[in-house]
Parts: C-alpha cells; structure tokens; sequence
C-alpha cells in the first residue's frame, strides 16, 4: 500500500481533505495531512486566496518541506497528492524527490523547470473548462511533464466546478467525485502492482471523460 501526503487547497485544512484522507485509508494506504495554514479554513475562495498570499508560496512551500521531511526516506518512496494550490505544493515536491513514488493532482497542476526530469507516474483530475487551469495551459503542462519523463494520464469533467471534490462547496459535482476517487484509487492500486513488480509500467495517454 502506498503512503501518501495529501496537501490543502486555498481553502485550507477542510472537512473533504479529511474525508478524502480516510477514503484512502479505507483503501489501506497511509495518508498525511498537513495543515499548511496552521488551523485557518476558509468558507470563501477569496479568502482563502487572500491569506495564501498573505503567507506567501515560499514560506507555504517551506511548510510543505518541513511537513515532508520527517516522512523521508519512506519505505517504496512517498507519493504526493493535494488539492488545487496543494496540487501544486505536491507537484513541487514530487519533482525535487528522486525517490518519489506517484504524484496525483486533483483540480491544480504548477510551472516546472525546462530542464525537469522524473520518470514518476502522474494522474491529474481537472474540470472541463477550468477557470484556475486554461485549456492552453495544460496542453503546455502536459507536453512538459512527458517531455520530463514523466507517465501521464489526464482526466477531464466537462461541467463540473474547479474544486469539484469538495462536497460542502457550489463547485462540487457528485457523479465526477466518485469517478475521480475511483479512477485514483487504481491509479494508487497499479503504483502498489508496479512497486511489486520492481519497475514502472507504461500508463496511457492523455485522456479526457465526459
């Protein structure tokens, strides 16, 4: 099974990370949360914005280091995970670990270096159109991460809002969260099978669903 950080979105540290926590234990996988805003939720996007970038991403990045580290060297290596800005703090730490397991991303993706380059297999999940994350921008993020190196598969919502995950929000969409959470649970599964297999198997293309 695999062991995993799950990263907050803007919104900090709310009931859905938690219940999407304990999904994932519920599939046997070992799940950390930390709380990047050191208590603070927010009910309003804005707000939520407001106090990131009252934070700062470097010191928000630092927090996700300093939150990762004791965790390192993880047995099979750590695969990251979060919500939208947590999508991308995960993005961020997964590229700078060389024993990185998996990274999946759920409604947010980062920049990353030209010169990048991972082997990790990547799962991103994102609503179709996306207001955080334009249809240019991920074709970009997608032909940078595979030129990477990195294994990526891609799935689209058409319809639902950007945290769609997120059952206590108006993004939520209940049908593409469970497709989500099912789609990231084999994803998890085959990271278990290629780990017990001693390599990494191809994953498939760039993919998009309904």
């Amino acid at each position: 099974m695999a062991e995993i950080v799950l990263f907050h979105s803007a919104y900090g540290l709310r009931p859905a990370v938690t219940e999407a926590a304990d999904r994932l234990r519920a599939a046997g996988h070992t799940v950390h949360t930390p709380d990047l805003y050191e208590g603070r939720t927010f009910d309003e996007l804005e707000e939520g914005m407001a106090y990131r970038d009252e934070v700062g991403n470097d010191e928000l990045l630092r927090r996700a280091v300093g939150a990762v580290a004791p965790l390192l060297p993880a047995a099979g290596g750590l695969v990251y995970a979060g919500f939208s800005l947590g999508g991308s703090l995960a993005q961020n730490l997964a590229l700078a670990d060389e024993q990185a397991r998996g990274l999946l991303l759920l409604h947010g993706t980062s920049d990353l270096r030209e010169d990048a380059a991972t082997e990790i297999p990547v799962q991103l999940h994102v609503a179709e159109p996306d207001a955080f994350e334009s249809e240019d921008w991920l074709n970009t993020w997608y032909l940078l991460m595979t030129r990477a190196g990195a294994d990526v598969e891609v799935h689209r919502y058409r319809g639902a809002g950007h945290l769609y995950t997120d059952a206590d929000l108006p993004d939520h969409d209940a049908e593409a969260a469970e497709r989500t959470w099912a789609a990231a649970l084999a994803f998890l599964a085959e990271l278990d099978g290629q780990s017990e297999r001693g390599g990494q198997g191809e994953r498939g293309e760039q993919s998009e669903q309904g």
